[in-house]
């Protein structure tokens, strides 16, 4: 999609571990008001917080942690779309952390702060030992149901009208455009279009492993069946048959009998794509965009 400069001045609350004076995370409140949060790590004395205030030219690189949380939470509130910011070398900045019940702590902290918190009665729990939080827990976009959150990363974005299934999964950088079911996995830079379902146990390629470097986009009112994968791009009213993965290498035969790469179908509209149940070959035919019925519209009325 390109970069889309901006500069953005906000404030937000870090979280620092207090031995170390590592920065583990840092919230930016949408209405960029100095609002602090409170945990039980802070309270027996593992992490400390305070108020930073971050200015940033999306066009540039990731300087800080603080830099690329607030990069993350852009995404997240839809403010940007996928692709379109600088978010090179984000990992090397982010904390590995242990995001628990008790607050996020250094994960070899986490033994010690069993004891500490027992005083209070609570029984810890650890969520996730991960760079990225649930996006849950710092930004709830607007008309979106989440079944469960812990499938969300912060930086995915989930526009209006978007529903992720107990199975699905989206990744930071990634995400839907308009009204969307996902069941499935939307990895790293994947963009979905408006009306589009991601089946049950369906994978999209991303660009974080496996050398991967296409940007794959699916357009708008596509179906990607249950346990199917894609390695390359959908134009609009595009279905891929269940269980059938296709890469940018997959021969593909066409209705005129000749064979391409699949790669050389990247983008296109109106296409199904379909194994023979007998010869194995995979086959492209043209379809009707309406012709696997489309999205339930009142399931992603989620006001």
């Amino acid at each position: 999609m390109g970069s889309r400069f901006m500069k953005v001045a906000r404030v937000g609350h870090r979280y620092l571990d207090v031995a170390t004076g590592t920065a583990l995370d840092t919230w930016f409140p949408r209405s960029n008001e100095k609002i602090a949060r409170s945990c039980l790590a802070q309270k027996v004395g593992m992490i400390r917080s305070d108020f930073v205030e971050v200015d940033i030219d999306t066009d540039e690189a990731p300087a800080s942690l603080e830099d690329a949380y607030l990069r993350l939470h852009l995404l997240s509130e839809c403010q940007v779309r996928p692709n379109e910011i600088n978010l090179d070398g984000v990992f090397g900045l982010l904390t590995n952390v242990a995001w628990t019940t008790a607050g996020p702590v250094l994960p070899g902290n986490v033994e010690k702060l069993k004891g500490l918190v027992s005083e209070h009665d609570h029984q810890l729990g650890v969520q996730s030992v991960d760079k990225f939080p649930r996006m849950s827990d710092y930004v709830i976009p607007e008309g979106v149901r989440i079944a469960n959150a812990n499938r969300v990363r912060l930086g995915a974005h989930l526009a209006s009208g978007t529903t992720v299934m107990h199975e699905g999964f989206v990744n930071f950088n990634a995400g839907t455009l308009g009204h969307s079911m996902v069941e499935g996995r939307i990895s790293a830079s994947v963009v979905v279009d408006d009306g589009s379902d991601i089946g049950g146990g369906a994978s999209i390629m991303g660009t974080l492993s496996g050398g991967g470097k296409q940007v794959i986009k699916i357009g708008k009112k596509c179906l990607l069946g249950a346990n199917a994968g894609l390695g390359i791009s959908l134009g609009d009213h595009c279905i891929v048959e269940a269980g059938l993965y296709i890469t940018a290498g997959t021969k593909v035969k066409m209705p005129d009998g000749s064979i391409v790469s699949a790669r050389d179908l990247s983008g296109q509209s109106n296409l199904l794509f379909r194994r023979h149940s007998i010869t194995g070959e995979v086959q492209a035919v043209m379809t009707e965009g309406a012709s696997w019925g489309g999205l339930n519209t009142a399931l992603h009325a989620n006001d």
